[in-house]
């Protein structure tokens, strides 16, 4: 059983502004010149804006940071009129953008967080510098190269740690239990950021690969390399797991699909007001492979993943399980613009090889309402897949088979609440920094024992948990669960971590039970294809 639980600075500001006011002439041209009175308009605007910008710059009753005026008011204001995706970068997030995209960068390779004044470890990615210095979660960056990390940002940290391929940092570290800091000293390398975070057999014949990202080069080539390594021609049936993947670059998810499609098969096509209709298709194909395929989704499954979930189920490649996806199907495109600065701004919208469009609704939502407390279409699109099962469009994709994530009793989020414990996959919680901070010489032996859970209610009683002996009974297997994956995450990695996470997991279990079900369906699929091939009907796309 499985328990798984985003003066003369002012002038070149405004000329970033004036910039992204121009694009949106540009990019919507034909309907915007379409009359002088328009092109006024726009003028008018600008000056309007220009007028606005000199009177709060010089009048207003404190001195103004005109960068954050424009930068964090004005430009985002106007984007946020548009939709809920179109985005402008200033010089720092644009950097951290195209480093993210690029899937790789220079430093000691780890995630950073804030806590209060503090910056923390969330969690060293396997095979690095950070990781073989053993750097472990929750460990508290004290020092970088004898510079006082206190009150910094994790960003001013993260900066610190990067720096020149093979050139050393010494940071020093403090780690509950231990009484002095640690000191550690590496150097610094280039860090992927692979697509692909895990991969395994779950049983033989059946492999399973999480992907987490679609950066800009690895996506595909990540998921190659784990296909291989789990001998994917030999499976009975690959799981691909595409929950909280939040998607990435539209060339990414194309590759990917493409190794799962048949050559020629239509993958997404996007269009736009001044955007015309562009599709894309599987260029080198499956090569004749047909394991059957399950794709585990849920709600924080967006872009890129719908992309490729909605092609896979639209051609009947196979099963979607978990929960309907978030519904972000906006092509956005980039404008680098001046002072190091960018616009990503929604052109067109993605639609499955069905025709459905993934873009759900925004119009009159809040932006919270849109990201936290989504509703679902009154009257959703239905459309056909290969073989005629009905699929529905507007609302993200929608799961063949609907598996509801286990949700959290009230105990379980005090713990989350209070920091006790962290269900996240990349990272622990207070109780096991505190038990390894006691206890360092941990094995892969380890397991929750009386002794383990004893530690824990007195750190609960430490930290002033209200619970009941009735909540740690009740709780237990789950509590076992989770304190195991957060040790051996600290100890032993991400990779060790997930291993653990995997056995409590009903979506999973689910996925694992249709795999002869994804079988026939594929099958089917192709045999009606052909029977329409040969009566001259062609494929109905």
């Amino acid at each position: 059983m499985r328990f798984g639980y985003g003066s003369q600075r002012g002038m070149i500001l405004l000329g970033v502004v004036v910039g992204a006011s121009a694009l949106l002439g540009g990019l919507y041209g034909p309907a915007v010149r379409a009359t002088s009175d328009s092109s006024g308009d726009l003028q008018d605007s600008v000056k309007d804006f220009t007028n606005v910008l000199a009177i709060v710059q010089q009048n207003y009753a404190d001195k103004i940071d005109v960068q954050k005026a424009v930068y964090d008011g004005a430009i985002p204001g106007m984007l946020t009129v548009l939709d809920p995706h179109s985005t402008f970068f200033d010089p720092q997030q644009y950097s951290q953008l195209r480093e993210e995209q690029k899937g790789r960068y220079y430093g000691v390779g780890m995630t950073i967080a804030e806590r209060g004044s503090q910056t923390i470890v969330v969690s060293p990615f396997v095979g690095t510098p950070a990781f073989k210095a053993g750097i472990r979660p929750l460990d508290v960056v004290v020092k970088v190269d004898g510079k006082s990390c206190v009150g910094l940002t994790s960003t001013q940290v993260a900066d610190l740690l990067k720096g020149p391929k093979g050139s050393a940092v010494h940071i020093t570290l403090a780690r509950e239990g231990y009484p002095k800091p640690i000191e550690v000293t590496v150097n610094r390398a280039e860090i992927p950021r692979p697509a692909v975070e895990y991969y395994t057999l779950l049983r033989p014949g059946l492999g399973y690969i999480h992907v987490s990202t679609f950066n800009d080069i690895t996506t595909d080539s990540d998921l190659a390399a784990a296909l291989k390594a789990v001998d994917y021609p030999r499976l009975n049936g690959l799981i691909l797991d595409l929950r909280d993947n939040g998607g990435g670059m539209l060339t990414q998810a194309i590759g990917m699909a493409d190794m799962f499609l048949d050559k020629g098969e239509l993958i997404v096509s996007h269009h736009g007001r001044s955007s015309p209709l562009q599709p894309y298709y599987a260029t080198d194909g499956n090569h004749g492979i047909d394991v059957p395929l399950i794709v585990l989704v849920n709600d924080n499954t967006a872009s890129a993943s719908e992309i490729v979930s909605g092609a896979i189920q639209d051609h009947d490649r196979g099963l979607i399980v978990g929960e309907t996806t978030f519904g972000k199907g906006l092509v956005q495109s980039e404008f680098p613009l001046s002072n190091d600065t960018a616009l990503w701004l929604t052109t067109a919208r993605y639609y499955t090889p069905s025709g459905r469009l993934i873009q759900r609704d925004y119009s009159n939502a809040t932006l919270w309402d849109y990201h936290y407390n989504p509703q679902a279409p009154k009257q959703p699109e239905v459309k056909l897949t290969d073989s005629g099962r009905q699929v529905f469009g507007g609302d993200g994709i929608t799961p063949d088979v609907k598996v509801a994530a286990p949700k959290m009793n009230n105990f379980e989020q005090l713990l989350v609440a209070r920091g006790i414990l962290f269900p996240d996959p990349h990272s622990v919680g207070d109780f096991a920094e505190f038990y390894l901070g006691t206890q360092p010489n941990v094995t892969k032996d380890f397991a929750v024992d009386s002794s383990v859970m004893n530690e824990f209610t007195k750190f609960l009683d430490k930290e002033h948990i209200d619970y009941t002996s009735a909540d740690i009974q009740n709780d237990l297997p789950w509590l076992k669960w989770e304190i195991k994956r957060e040790v051996f995450t600290s100890v032993f990695g991400l990779n060790a971590g997930y291993a653990v996470q995997l056995e409590n997991d009903p979506q999973l279990d689910k996925a694992e039970t249709l795999v002869p079900e994804a079988r026939a369906l594929y099958q089917n699929a192709r045999k009606i294809l052909a029977q329409r091939e040969a009566s001259g009907n062609g494929a109905s796309l």
